[in-house]
């Protein structure tokens, strides 16, 4: 009789269940390998083409339900069966929750297992024909910034508090959570939109020539100074200049800054002639002026003439529900430039987007979407997005801390495994006798 094709990985670390599974599932035509602890279940899972994933719950070292939610994000199309003789409420459900299909608790007939593995296998057959695909809520957005979070709230109240105002503004933030989106936000949902929005990354200009781009110079002031030229303040006057990482701007350079902001003057470098200016000033950092402050790097004038309104914006892990919406705009936007047509993704795959910290903020979900984008084929799935989003198991560092009785264990269980239980066989490569064998294993 052939078998079918069907491959079952059985994982457990007691050999006699492994045993008994292996030829139940042999008697109804099945091919299965077995492991005995997670870390072996991965090696084979990346080595196999597995079709059914059949694992205890309680297990040394790593648990059944690690080896489950591993299983759901690295190989998603498996479907995933419990077994275990410590059933509970709470290991069900948190079982079920991370995709297991079935639920087995030992001592089971063998017509109870063959039941479970066959509904598991159709069920997953069906879900391969209807892969679900998650409907995108409409965008929420304020200006350029998107989200319905209590956090992204917090910041479009202040928004709306100095939109139609020229108060200095100091956004705070970690790297890539939008900060030039915020201070856009701020000049184009106010009356002032017409006016001009200038952005200047002050960590990207040379210290020396900092000043010069920021207030202008005159013919000769410098080498290469072949003209007169406006300096980013002359540029946008009436409207608002966005300062980034003012934190790298040079001291003369903040004196210069402080000038500008109490007496809405600047001086061309190499003039003496002032010119009067209408700027907003919008300033911004990922780094903690304070700090500067007390190791002398930065005027602490000038920090408070900067902070007259200060607006921090959240990192995306404290916004996780703004994922999607976020995840939304970005499809939409490289669906329509790589793709020439929308793309959408499975829940499967969004919930792993939604799980993760983000650690690189909105720039880091943008770049993930580009890159999923690009390399998905009908729309994005878990197989497309990178290994590091995926959960990871922590295995315990025990190499070298075990006891010389518990090396000796696994490796019995190891070669027992190998050889499909023969112990006669097994005591061969163990090079002992077969008593000995049955003793240890007693």
């Amino acid at each position: 009789m052939s078998l079918n094709k069907e491959n079952i990985l059985l994982v457990d670390d007691d050999v006699h269940i492994l045993e008994l599974l292996q030829r139940h599932l042999k008697s109804l035509n099945y091919h299965t390998y077995k492991a005995i602890s997670v870390k072996e279940a991965i090696e084979i899972l990346k080595d196999k083409s597995i079709d059914l994933l059949i694992t205890d719950l309680k297990m040394p070292g790593v648990d059944g339900l690690e080896l489950v939610k591993y299983v759901s994000d690295h190989f998603p199309d498996i479907p995933k069966l419990v077994v275990t003789g410590y059933p509970s409420i709470d290991g069900a459900l948190e079982a079920m929750k991370s995709g297991v299909m079935d639920y087995l608790t030992k001592p089971f007939t063998k017509e109870e297992l063959k039941i479970a593995v066959s509904k598991s296998l159709q069920f997953n057959s069906k879900k391969q024909k209807i892969k679900e695909q998650k409907t995108q809520p409409t965008s929420i957005s304020y200006g350029e910034l998107i989200g319905n979070s209590e956090a992204i709230k917090k910041v479009t109240e202040v928004i709306e508090r100095v939109k139609n105002n020229k108060a200095t503004v100091f956004i705070t933030g970690e790297s890539g959570t939008g900060k030039e989106l915020v201070a856009r936000s701020i000049h184009y949902m106010g009356q002032f939109a017409r006016a001009p929005f200038i952005a200047v990354n002050c960590g990207a200009i040379p210290e020396n020539l900092l000043e010069a781009e920021l207030f202008g110079y005159t013919k000769g002031a410098f080498t290469g100074a072949n003209e007169n030229r406006n300096g980013f303040f002359q540029a946008a006057n009436n409207g608002t200049l966005f300062l980034d990482e003012i934190g790298n701007a040079s001291m003369a350079t903040q004196l210069r800054l402080l000038r500008v902001l109490q007496e809405k003057e600047v001086t061309r470098v190499g003039s003496q002639k002032v010119e009067k200016v209408d700027v907003r000033v919008i300033a911004a950092t990922n780094i903690d002026l304070k700090d500067l402050i007390d190791k002398g790097k930065f005027r602490e004038d000038l920090y408070y003439r900067l902070t007259v309104v200060q607006l921090d914006v959240p990192p995306l892990r404290e916004r996780l529900e703004d994922v999607t919406l976020l995840t939304d705009k970005f499809l939409f936007k490289y669906g329509v430039e790589y793709k020439d047509r929308l793309m959408k993704i499975s829940a499967d795959a969004l919930q792993v987007l939604e799980r993760y910290s983000w650690p690189g903020n909105i720039r880091e979900l943008e770049n993930v979407i580009q890159r999923a984008v690009i390399m998905c084929d009908k729309q994005v799935e878990i197989k497309d997005l990178p290994e590091h989003l995926k959960y990871q198991i922590d295995f315990p560092k025990q190499d070298g801390l075990l006891t010389l009785k518990e090396v000796e264990k696994n490796h019995i269980l190891k070669v027992l495994a190998a050889t499909d239980n023969n112990k006669s066989q097994a005591a061969k490569i163990l090079q002992i006798d077969r008593k000995t064998l049955s003793e240890k294993i007693k």
